[in-house]
């Protein structure tokens, strides 16, 4: 079994780097989508946020599922959607059949995504085995951003761009095969009910307020349609808070906020999002439409920055053990936000070189918040690891959903209509510093939420907080 288990490491984290690697691939094939599809900025942002949407909507029930019938069973079935749904939106022949597509692909990633952290914590009930997994699980992200861009890159310049999607396919199918034969049904339920009610109003407040920010630049901010929009997002949310606080088993257990490490890290997670999300969406038109690069020559630009997050992440546990992991985090977010507004200064000129340290000094940064998902995946109880994680992912797909349609929002203000390459970089550069300075906003959110408070002989965030916990186990 002993063997086997690393096995069962390897189908989790193979089907978290799927979902990771679609999404690194897709960006750099955005400017080649548009122009085989004759699509809008519009209309790429709903092929990205569309997915996302429902990602973000469903993800809490996706660890709802993962406690009520069992993370594997949970697992194997968004596996399947998600292989199923990149196979459509590969053949795609138009925009509202990817955006359905990719809709569709976002139901899958809601169930993986909050099982993963579950299943290794059924796999690994030993603190350190479990540690080293989480680290090599975390190491999936750094991996798919090296690799997704340059397949993303030579895809769309080599074959159709179809196959950025239908890539999936074969690995879901590996996926599949190998956590069926590694990963064992083991399952004792916790939940009962999945939450109807928070389900409606928490996915009628997203698509709503999507959809404003989306829309709201063409149809008008005052139009009737985008104000009721607007006001429908704002009453479904606080139907949503409403909702939670009175259920007897609710999709988001308020109670968890208590506690400040979880907390104030899915906050700091989440003001990361927001500014990367929505700055990486720009990024591959930036350098295709603005600089000049060719869509291999733009993936392989994100290469370096994703090799040294890579081994910037490995070494980050030392990093956090010597100087604490409050500093660690904070320090990573101060060398991402200033990447992000030196880079503001990339004029039409620049080329690899101009780019290229900018890259660096992000990729150097994000490595370093790799404690903070252990930080707060430690912050969670026993027994609720399904939705307790499923919380830490909305927060990043929310915050990075809200960046993607803000920042575009101000894009689009910014270039007031003008299909000038020089009205784009200005709207494109103004983005990068707005992006900077809310990821900034995370220093002093994380130092204080993450630093040590010694309760019981054990600092809050230390130690006890470097692996996943056990979960109540998974289905078939």
């Amino acid at each position: 079994m002993d063997r086997k288990k690393w096995w069962a490491l390897g189908a989790v984290t193979l089907g978290t780097f799927m979902t990771y690697l679609d999404n690194n691939i897709g960006n750099v094939a955005l400017p080649t989508i548009q122009r085989e599809l004759g699509l809008t900025i519009s209309g790429l942002e709903w092929i990205v946020s569309g997915y996302i949407l429902v990602f973000a909507g469903l993800m809490l029930v996706g660890g709802r599922l993962s406690d009520v019938l069992g993370a594997r069973r949970t697992f194997l079935a968004g596996l399947a959607v998600f292989t199923l749904s990149s196979l459509a939106a590969g053949l795609a022949t138009g925009q509202a059949a990817l955006i359905a597509a990719r809709a569709v692909q976002g139901v899958g990633a809601a169930l993986l995504t909050p099982t993963a952290l579950a299943l290794i914590g059924q796999i690994f009930p030993d603190p350190g085995e479990r540690g080293r997994a989480v680290g090599l699980w975390s190491a999936t992200g750094a991996l798919s951003m090296a690799l997704g861009p340059l397949a993303g890159g030579f895809i769309s310049e080599r074959l159709h761009w179809g196959w950025i999607y239908l890539i999936n396919v074969p690995i879901g199918v590996v996926t599949i095969g190998l956590a069926l034969w590694a990963v064992r049904p083991s399952f004792t339920p916790v939940r009962h009910s999945l939450d109807v009610p928070g389900l409606a109003t928490s996915a009628v407040a997203l698509f709503a307020l999507t959809y404003a920010l989306i829309e709201g630049g063409g149809a008008g901010w005052t139009s009737p349609e985008i104000l009721v929009a607007i006001g429908l997002a704002v009453a479904a949310a606080v139907a949503f808070v409403v909702v939670e606080s009175r259920a007897a088993e609710p999709m988001i257990d308020l109670s968890l906020f208590r506690s400040r490490v979880f907390s104030g890290g899915s906050l700091t997670s989440g003001l990361w999002s927001f500014g990367v999300f929505g700055v990486y969406f720009f990024s591959a038109l930036w350098l295709q439409n603005t600089l000049g690069f060719s869509p291999i020559e733009a993936g392989a630009a994100f290469v370096p920055m994703a090799l040294v997050m890579a081994v910037v992440a490995a070494l980050s546990q030392r990093i956090s053990a010597a100087i604490g992991i409050a500093r660690t985090v904070a320090a990573g977010i101060a060398l991402m936000g200033v990447a992000l507004f030196l880079m503001s200064g990339v004029g039409a000129d620049g080329g690899y070189v101009d780019v290229l340290p900018w890259f660096v000094v992000y990729g150097l940064g994000a490595g370093m918040l790799v404690p903070l998902t252990a930080a707060v995946v430690g912050a969670m109880p026993q027994g609720r690891s399904g939705v307790a994680s499923g919380v830490l992912n909305v927060s990043r797909q929310v915050f990075g959903l809200l960046g993607i349609t803000v920042l575009g929002a101000l894009m689009n203000a910014r270039q007031g209509g003008s299909t000038d390459p020089a009205a784009f970089l200005d709207a494109y550069r103004f983005t990068l510093v707005v992006a900077a300075t809310i990821v900034l906003v995370g220093i002093p959110v994380s130092l204080y939420a993450l630093r040590s408070r010694r309760a019981s002989g054990e600092p809050e965030g230390g130690p006890a907080v470097q692996a996943a916990p056990a979960t109540a186990g998974s289905a078939n």
